[in-house]
């Protein structure tokens, strides 16, 4: 049987939301996920929750360009507080950004797993939840 994931997607753009939020429905439909507009709402949702191992995301899909608080911003905090967050999370940079330093400096933080360039096709999607479940 699959594992039931729970799923993150933090970017402020309502159309990557839906369209992500929908491919990774339409892998597996036991998937679960929360949207997050911005970091501050995903790092204070982290954080208040960092006891609660069910409540956390087991994977964040992350961008980088954000009001409020940007990725960069959120994997600072997050590295703050990851020793006491109950659960291992893997964060995944996902950016329009083909900058190379950006994929430089997701390269040397050891929290992020990979950069991906948006957009990200169904066959990325299937093949990071497949390496979940298995």
């Amino acid at each position: 049987m699959d594992k039931k994931l729970l799923i993150a997607i933090v970017d402020d753009d309502l159309i990557f939301q839906f369209i992500a939020e929908r491919l990774i429905e339409s892998i597996n439909s036991e998937h679960q996920t929360i949207i997050f507009s911005d970091g501050k709402e995903a790092i204070d949702f982290i954080d208040s929750n960092r006891n609660e191992i069910d409540t956390l995301p087991d994977i964040i899909f992350l961008d980088i360009n954000m009001p409020v608080m940007n990725g960069w911003q959120f994997l600072n905090k997050y590295i703050e507080i990851k020793s006491k967050i109950e659960k291992e999370i893997t964060i995944y940079i996902v950016s329009s950004s083909k900058n190379p330093d950006d994929f430089i400096k997701a390269e040397n933080i050891n929290e992020v797993t990979d950069y991906i360039v948006k957009p990200i096709n169904r066959e990325k999607y299937t093949s990071i939840l497949d390496s979940f479940c298995k």
